[in-house]
Parts: C-alpha cells; structure tokens; sequence
C-alpha cells in the first residue's frame, strides 16, 4: 500500500473518531469532521487506485 494512502487512511481514523466525540458531548463541530473523513477515504482511495494502475502498466511494459 502506498505510504500517502496509508496516512490519509489514519486521518479517515481520526477524523471518524473526532467526529463521533463531537458528537457525544453534544457539539455539530462533528459534520465538519465527517466531511474530512470523507475527503480523506477519497484520498486513500486514489493513491490506492493509481499505484495499482502504475503497476499494471510496468507490467505491461516490461512484456512487450
């Protein structure tokens, strides 16, 4: 797994459990924090995505 998507996997973490504090104690700040966790598993997605991409495609070139 590549190390950006790694890390915007562990800022989805602690957005999700920012989000559910805020919550708790009765604060909507939460909504923000949802909308960064969704951002950031956005972002992991991608950079997932794009080196699996990469990879497929360095395979493909080092066949032909």
């Amino acid at each position: 797994m590549p190390r950006l998507a790694l890390f915007a996997l562990v800022v989805c973490a602690l957005a999700v459990t920012a989000a559910v504090v805020s919550f708790v104690e009765g604060s909507f700040l939460g909504v923000v924090w949802i909308l960064i966790a969704g951002l950031s598993s956005n972002m992991a997605w991608y950079y997932v995505r794009r080196a699996k991409v990469e990879k497929a495609a360095a395979a493909a070139g080092t066949e032909a």
